[in-house]
């Protein structure tokens, strides 16, 4: 589909707008390790690919909050906004993470902006977004992301 690009002055009027889908990445070995040194999170589902072959998901699985913190990498796939000095990841909402992300898995995001409401010297949207694994049932991460940009 392709990045949507707006003006700030489109801003106001982007809610519903369907920004598709990112291209797929693989989630690696290595990426989960990075993470699991940074996080100090070193639980064996994610670190340990022999042990976790006997665990509940057949081999290990990246942290949820790796998955959820891609989504900056695909953001900036999906959407952009001209005619603004300051741009602002303001948090998320609703945060779930329904099925795991299998390390080696192919993953992608799709985005829909859900909201849009003026804040002080600029707008404030709110994203629903969707990472999910090829060919899995279930999405891994859903969040309703909210961005702010200043002219």
């Amino acid at each position: 589909m392709g990045q949507t690009v707006l003006s700030y002055e489109q801003l106001a009027d982007a809610a519903g707008t369907d920004l598709g889908y990112s291209e797929y990445r693989v989630v690696t070995q290595e990426q989960v390790n990075t993470f699991a040194d940074a996080t100090d999170d070193h639980q064996w589902i994610h670190t340990d690919p022999e042990k976790a072959k006997d665990g509940p998901f057949g081999g290990p699985i990246a942290h949820g909050y790796l998955s959820l913190s891609l989504q900056i990498a695909f953001w900036s796939e999906l959407f952009d906004v001209t005619g603004v000095s300051t741009r602002v990841n303001y948090g998320l909402e609703k945060v779930r993470f329904p099925a795991p992300v299998p390390v080696g898995a192919k993953i992608r995001m799709k985005a829909v902006i859900a909201e849009v409401e003026e804040v002080k010297g600029g707008y404030q949207i709110f994203v629903d977004q969707v990472i999910e694994v090829e060919g899995a049932a279930k999405p891994s991460v859903v969040s309703r992301g909210i961005y702010r940009f200043y002219a």
